[in-house]
């Protein structure tokens, strides 16, 4: 394995990194003023359009869509976007900056795969260009939608449309004031074969019959401008030629999506973590307690030291998973995926605690950002299923795997 990165992955490096310098690290604090501003609720910071032109100049726009997709895509592997998606975890708004946030970057890659040509038209190419944002609904509140068979929302045929009832909950962005499409799973049919009975259906955000029921908190934050939202479906109509692929597909493109998805959060996770870890060096570094630095402390130095170690085996992970996936496919590569979603967060959640802690009170604070660093691993610890789904499927897989191999 070459542990060195390619000419193209370490110009985009240097590029990233500059621009980071240049124009995220000093507007960091402005925007989290402004979104945390409750008269600003539901509205983008102004500063962000003027960011996104400046990132498409420069050529730093969608690195995340898959070498595969040809035009569309810059061309970079999962192995070559890696590095560059956790420089972006470092300022988790930055994402949005180069295109490449969630849920936007899962439902591009869904509409490049396999929506039709006039999907493609209608929604993929002004998602491609930051016009618009998007969500993408999937969890119901009244069942475990971890087990994604559970979900009960129906998609019924009527004529030359479909009509959709149910309940959504948990849905990232659906407030954005730019967020324009939905992309909906429901059942289609609720007595075919389990996995054949959901599809997905692109559902306009204006379509009557859509209601936010109300806006979610996350540890006592509404994380404007896009948020988290209880949505409600009632009798809402859309065409036939909004569902993507045919119905009965609805799992197939939930597991042609989530692959990515989930080892983006892991790119980023890492990123976060890497940062609270240099805080908590130049911290402990700078202060002094009981006639001693903190740096000097034993403890303190274990605390360090356990740290890189941690950031160092899940950044390997991530990059084995990443290679898997340019070379056998996510399917193949489920095991590591699994793996690395299950490692990840949780090593930035513990870092970021250790981090709180060198800090103090300043820790809990926002004059820094481990403490956000810290409640938004605990949270991607759930999102894309629970790490407990994750080891309970790997588990399975593998206690298969090694009884099969029957070595010795």
């Amino acid at each position: 394995m070459n542990f060195e990165h390619s000419d193209k992955v370490a110009a985009l490096l240097a590029k990233v990194e500059a621009f980071m310098d240049a124009h995220i690290y000093p507007n960091e604090q402005a925007y989290y003023d402004f979104v945390h501003d409750q008269s600003n609720r539901w509205q983008e910071w102004p500063g962000m359009e003027a960011l996104k032109d400046k990132a498409r100049a420069e050529g730093l726009w969608n690195l995340f869509l898959p070498h595969e997709y040809g035009d569309l895509s810059p061309g970079l592997t999962n192995l070559e976007y890696a590095p560059i998606a956790e420089l972006f975890g470092r300022v988790p708004w930055s994402s949005q900056v180069f295109n490449c946030s969630a849920p936007d970057t899962g439902n591009m890659e869904v509409l490049a795969k396999f929506g039709s040509p006039q999907q493609q038209e209608k929604w993929l190419k002004p998602l491609l260009a930051g016009e618009i944002r998007s969500a993408y609904v999937m969890t119901e509140p009244q069942v475990a939608s971890s087990d994604a068979t559970n979900l009960e929302l129906s998609i019924i045929p009527d004529g030359d449309d479909y009509v959709i009832n149910g309940r959504k909950w948990w849905i990232s962005g659906a407030m954005h004031p730019r967020c324009d499409i939905f992309i909906v799973m429901g059942k289609t049919d609720f007595n075919a074969p389990r996995h054949a009975q959901h599809s997905q259906i692109l559902v306009p955000r204006d379509t009557p019959g859509v209601t936010v029921v109300r806006n979610q908190t996350v540890f006592g934050s509404y994380n404007s401008p896009g948020g988290e939202s209880e949505l409600r479906f009632d009798n809402v109509r859309v065409p036939k030629e909004n569902l993507i692929l045919g119905e009965g597909r609805g799992f197939e493109i939930a597991q042609g999506r989530l692959g990515p998805g989930r080892i983006h959060h892991c790119m980023r996770s890492i990123g976060q973590a890497q940062r609270a870890l240099e805080y908590m060096a130049r911290r402990v570094d700078s202060r002094v307690a009981f006639g001693k630095k903190l740096a000097d402390q034993s403890s303190i130095r274990q605390d360090v030291a356990r740290s890189f170690c941690e950031v160092e085996m899940a950044r390997l992970l991530t990059l084995k998973a990443a290679d898997a996936m340019d070379r056998y496919g996510n399917k193949q590569a489920k095991d590591l995926i699994a793996a690395i979603k299950v490692v990840a967060p949780t090593m930035a959640q513990t870092v970021s605690d250790r981090a709180i802690q060198a800090h103090g009170g300043m820790g809990v604070s926002d004059d820094t950002p481990i403490a956000y660093f810290f409640t938004l691993n605990r949270y991607v610890r759930l999102t894309d299923g629970p790490e407990e789904v994750h080891m309970s499927q790997l588990g399975k897989q593998k206690i298969a795997e090694y009884v099969a191999a029957n070595r010795r």
